[in-house]
């Protein structure tokens, strides 16, 4: 065969592949799948593995707060374990990948005197933060007594993340009856956009309020104030704590996280917005922060909830979040129980995505590694399951089947619709609810279906009340 028709031959495959666009060529690059977790993560609960918290990895984690550094992310969590009294220190995990992780030891052996002390006995850590503040490291912790006021939060610092710590002492402390309402827990740390520091901490009691923080000595400006409120609900019936506020420099806005519910199961992360560090912080529909009227259970878009896909147990207590913000990526890190023994607790992390109007919005699909999507009709038609998290509900999400029809229309047991492409991995999703249309704006990634073990393609997205909602193709 002569080098002439050799090209022509060549080209011609090229032509096929390109103008067609069916073959395995063009899927190939239209959906690139991530990786499968390993066994020792997928595992959601082990008895063998109880005792022996070097196989632990994402198991007994709760409250995690996340820093990277050279290369590596930690993520330190509150005294906890499934099955057994937990030794007091502040767990320490890292990776290098965001889906392996090492447990890598405590931070401290023992609560501190004075912390023990204030609180009438606690004896474990809750919900550290650690930050990196003129090239050292500072651990903030909360010590208290369940069911009250009697708070401590205290900070240590150190050169390295893997210390050793040297203890500062109290940060900001409460007490019944010391004419404050804060509850002094859930220490989390921002740098504003003008440089300076600021601490959101507290709790059900009197709120979420923020501080200042001297960053030459990680202590509070003045340690005489409580700050200004930030968030509030009506009263103890009205859970509402961890709050950790990030800056998104896209939007030129501050966004603030916290938990509503009960953390053992209705737990759910809710996110609103300022553009002030001091707020006023609204949500999605409007409504400010502080709200102690009967409607505060619907302040906060809902951007996260306890769930349920098919072929699996379910996640509840979906809550207690942190925001990392990493090489021009996203990712939300909550700590989530096994559905069906609320015991085991995980770390779960997640990509966000950021809706067009500036909201962030969580992958249906815990983190494994990074994938791609550049889909048509044809990839996206078929069978999905669907999850539409209620703000006024806190119970468990469960999916339905409904079916996009690759004539563009949606089909479900109850409900009917249609749908289409907007922009590059982006579907408006629009229902027919008694003569009445619904939309949503839902965006498009590749993920690791954990409860079928293989790739897959989710959607996320706000509905135009601010309801989250999420989807995952299966096969039927």
């Amino acid at each position: 065969m002569s080098a002439g028709k050799r090209w022509t031959i060549l080209v011609a495959i090229i032509s096929t592949a390109v103008v067609l666009g069916i073959s395995g060529f063009y899927k190939e690059k239209a959906i690139t799948y991530p990786k499968a977790p390993p066994e020792s993560v997928a595992s959601k609960t082990d008895p063998d593995i109880v005792m022996d918290e070097l196989k632990w990895t994402t198991n007994n984690t709760h409250d995690p707060e996340i820093i990277k550094e050279d290369g590596v992310y930690y993520v330190y969590s509150t005294d906890y374990m499934t099955g057994g009294k937990p030794a007091p220190g502040i767990q320490v995990r890292k990776s290098t990948d965001l889906v392996n992780w090492e447990f890598a030891g405590r931070v401290f052996d023992q609560v501190p005197l004075e912390a023990a002390e204030w609180t009438m006995g606690g004896s474990t850590f809750w919900a550290p933060e650690v930050v990196k503040m003129n090239d050292r490291f500072y651990l903030y912790y909360s010590v208290s007594q369940t069911g009250s006021r009697n708070s401590y939060i205290g900070a240590a610092v150190s050169s390295s993340l893997e210390g050793p710590w040297k203890d500062l002492g109290a940060v900001a402390v409460s007490k019944e009856g010391d004419g404050h309402t804060v509850n002094a827990i859930d220490p989390s740390i921002i740098q504003a956009k003008d440089g300076t520091y600021w601490m959101s901490y507290g709790s059900y009691f009197g709120g979420i309020f923020l501080v200042e923080i001297n960053a030459e000595t990680g202590l509070m400006k003045n340690r005489n104030e409580e700050g200004v409120k930030i968030a509030q609900r009506k009263n103890m019936d009205y859970g509402i704590e961890a709050p950790s506020l990030f800056y998104n420099d896209q939007t030129d806005m501050y966004y603030l996280m916290t938990s509503y519910g009960w953390l053992e199961d209705t737990y759910n992360v809710r996110v609103a917005r300022s553009q002030t560090i001091e707020g006023p912080y609204l949500d999605y529909n409007g409504r400010e922060m502080i709200d102690v009227s009967d409607g505060s259970w619907d302040t906060g878009t809902k951007i996260i909830g306890s769930y349920f896909f098919e072929n699996d147990s379910g996640w509840i207590g979906t809550g207690h979040s942190a925001f990392l913000q990493d090489n021009g990526k996203d990712y939300i890190l909550h700590n989530a129980r096994v559905g069906d023994d609320k015991f085991w607790s995980h770390l779960h992390v997640r990509e966000v995505f950021w809706t067009e109007d500036g909201w962030p919005v969580a992958s249906p699909e815990r983190y494994t590694g990074k994938g791609s999507v550049k889909a048509n009709k044809r990839e996206i038609a078929g069978t999905w399951e669907y999850i539409h998290h209620e703000r006024f509900n806190e119970e468990p999400a469960s999916s339905t089947i409904i079916t996009l029809g690759k004539d563009g229309s949606i089909q479900g047991d109850t409900v009917s619709g249609l749908w289409s492409t907007t922009k590059e991995n982006m579907l408006l999703l629009e229902w027919d609810l008694g003569g009445e249309t619904v939309s949503e704006n839902v965006i498009l990634s590749a993920a690791w279906d954990w409860e079928n073990g293989k790739g897959t393609i989710v959607f996320t997205g706000l509905g135009e009340n601010g309801t989250a909602v999420w989807g995952k193709k299966v096969e039927k």
